[in-house]
């Protein structure tokens, strides 16, 4: 909803396309809700500019349920991608957010490194990449991927993702309740604040098509590199009560986290015009702030 309201602050008529109503849609938007394949052909019409694709089912609920990944990952998008080539007027700008998950198990990446996922969300993710790519090629679309780091602070309730711990072990904390972390305190990880993605993903709608170098429709967005333990100090640092953490280890949150990178290169997405990441104490005061009303610990 977010992006949707910025998208609405820059003039644009924004269609919301989700399984459930956002809380917050901004005004004359259009909302649309229900599975994705029952809701493209009103969502997406023969005036449609540009589409965001988010839909996902993220890392963990990828890897619990084989079937359930692909036909949301793979084949939705493919749904998604030929309605914009059957209905739409004029080839649509097309944004799909991939991960760092697509790299597999190697500790630094840039937008040169091969793609060998170690899990069946980075596989899809890969997979997602070539089909916008060869879409772009056709000319069926005009796409953008953006690989997006570790998404923390998110809002809400927690998803499925295996790296859902990344923002929990802040967000509840931050509103005085306690969290699990399945990864020791060392762990380093690939960040981006919810603010810092929308960034990148409104510039990937704005920048030019032949900015992307080679002609490859793919970069590595900005993000920070953190461990768990500078998350800690920062949370400490903001008010927060690391005391609510629990360190429990899981095996299978480890075999999926660990198989990601967490250095990057993003020369690219720099040279791109791409905004630079926020810090992580940036990240945490704009939690604070946007979500919280500036009370931190759920006491005013």
């Amino acid at each position: 909803a977010k992006l949707a309201r910025a998208l609405a602050a820059r003039g644009a008529s924004v269609v919301l396309c989700d399984m459930v109503a956002p809380a917050r849609p901004p005004p004359n938007s259009r909302v649309v809700v229900g599975a994705l394949e029952d809701t493209l052909d009103e969502a997406i019409t023969a005036d449609t500019k540009a589409v965001v694709h988010l839909a996902c089912v993220a890392s963990g609920g990828s890897e619990q349920d084989f079937d359930l990944g692909y036909r949301v990952n793979v084949d939705g998008l493919v749904e998604a991608l030929e309605r914009c080539r059957s209905a739409c007027a004029a080839p649509p700008k097309f944004v799909f957010t991939s991960s760092l998950a697509v790299f597999g198990a190697r500790a630094h990446a840039d937008d040169a490194s091969s793609t060998e996922p170690q899990n069946s969300y980075g596989a899809q993710k890969a997979i997602g990449e070539l089909l916008v790519h060869d879409y772009s090629r056709k000319g069926f679309v005009d796409g953008r991927t953006v690989r997006l780091p570790t998404i923390s602070v998110r809002p809400g309730a927690p998803n499925a993702a295996a790296s859902g711990f990344a923002s929990g072990i802040l967000r509840e904390p931050l509103s005085g309740e306690p969290s699990v972390c399945p990864m020791p305190p060392e762990t380093p990880l690939w960040l981006a604040s919810p603010n810092s993605a929308l960034r990148s993903m409104l510039h990937a709608l704005d920048v030019d098509a032949s900015a992307f170098e080679g002609g490859y429709r793919c970069v590595n967005a900005p993000g920070i590199t953190c461990t768990v333990a500078e998350m800690m100090a920062g949370l400490e640092r903001h008010g927060g009560d690391p005391g609510l953490v629990t360190f429990q280890p899981d095996p299978a949150v480890a075999a999926i986290v660990g198989s990601w990178p967490y250095e990057f290169d993003t020369a690219k997405a720099a040279r791109m015009g791409f905004p630079a990441a926020d810090s992580i104490d940036e990240t945490i005061r704009a939690h604070v702030e946007d979500e919280l009303g500036g009370i931190v610990g759920g006491e005013a």
